[in-house]
């Protein structure tokens, strides 16, 4: 059973409940924030026998999160997404295996979600600002649409190349990137010997091991009071994804326009409030935590059970929340 919450300790998507332990002088839970990389909050927080050792350790994993949003990031001009970006549309653009890899997994997502997870979906994205609180008109989203399709997307794996099969496809992994960088902060420390740790990219986060014979306890934020938790979640060696309308947003008129991108209307899609997917990896947990805002929650749990891998909580837009069986608490039925 999944106790339910109504106060919590809030994270920008999260609320991590940590128990206190007694440690040796020398070993001790470390913990650093950052903020800007990858346009979130990173939090890592890990156990060492050795603080100095643990240190190095939480430098490296800034630095693969650093290297990542390097490639990744459409907001940097000079990122290997932002060049296949530019010329993929006109010629196959030969691209690193990391990048491969990825796109492969995101273009297997769009499958299993019938198209509601797709990282074309910045055909139509690209021309929202919700900083400046911008969004396009009817006919701006009516003529890039077209473009909006993960199929136009064509690996070639004997050239290690991409390509775009029609003008004005772009792609954008802030779906599934944050979650990708998480999975590689956590090989970066078990390479080090972490056994217990926890890395945190916004909504994404990882946890290896436990703390010491107890769980680690991630409570999921009320959609509109950042203050309050619908669930708390022991969880040991998991992946957690939340993504929810309330992330990067305005209201114009009585509509709220946020970052997730129906790929089939280009408007926010609406059917949910938020989404927790959990998941052997981050990269998994983070690709599939948008699919019931476009599919509704219903239909998403579907999906999510059929994989037989992945759990999930999802708040629909009249307040109910819906579970995995995995997670039902006793009496709740969907």
């Amino acid at each position: 059973m999944i106790p339910r919450g109504t106060s919590g300790l809030a994270l920008p998507l999260l609320a991590l409940l940590l128990a206190c332990v007694v440690t040796p002088a020398r070993a001790a839970w470390l913990s650093r924030t950052v903020d800007g990389t990858m346009g979130t909050r990173i939090v890592v927080e890990l156990w060492s026998e050795d603080k100095a050792a643990g240190e190095r350790a939480i430098d490296a994993v800034m630095a693969e999160m650093n290297r990542i949003d390097r490639g990744m990031s459409t907001y940097k001009s000079d990122s290997e997404l932002s060049r296949v970006n530019a010329t993929a549309a006109t010629h196959p653009v030969k691209i690193s295996a990391e990048l491969f890899k990825l796109l492969e997994t995101a273009l297997e997502y769009s499958r299993i979600t019938d198209g509601a997870f797709d990282v074309t979906y910045a055909s139509v994205g690209f021309m929202y600002d919700f900083h400046a609180h911008h969004h396009p008109s009817e006919q701006q989203i009516k003529s890039a649409l077209p473009a909006v399709n993960y199929r136009h997307v064509l690996l070639d794996r004997a050239s290690s190349s991409v390509r775009y099969t029609q003008p004005g496809v772009r792609i954008d992994l802030g779906g599934i990137a944050k979650g990708y960088a998480v999975d590689c902060g956590i090989a970066v420390l078990q390479q080090r010997g972490i056994q217990h740790a926890i890395v945190q990219a916004g909504g994404d986060s990882r946890i290896i091991g436990d703390r010491f014979g107890k769980p680690w306890i991630v409570g999921i934020r009320h959609p509109d009071r950042r203050d309050e938790v619908i669930a708390r979640l022991p969880l040991v060696d998991t992946a957690i994804s939340t993504s929810g309308d309330y992330e990067r947003f305005f209201d114009e008129n009585g509509t709220r326009y946020h970052h997730i991108i129906d790929p089939h209307t280009g408007h926010s899609a609406s059917r949910v409030r938020s989404a927790t997917i959990l998941a052997t990896s981050a990269t998994r947990s983070d690709g599939l935590s948008k699919t019931a805002f476009v599919l509704g929650a219903e239909a998403a749990i579907k999906i999510y059970e059929r994989l037989g891998d992945v759990d999930a909580i999802i708040v629909k837009p009249d307040g109910t929340v819906l579970y995995t069986k995995g997670l039902e608490p006793a009496g709740t039925q969907h």
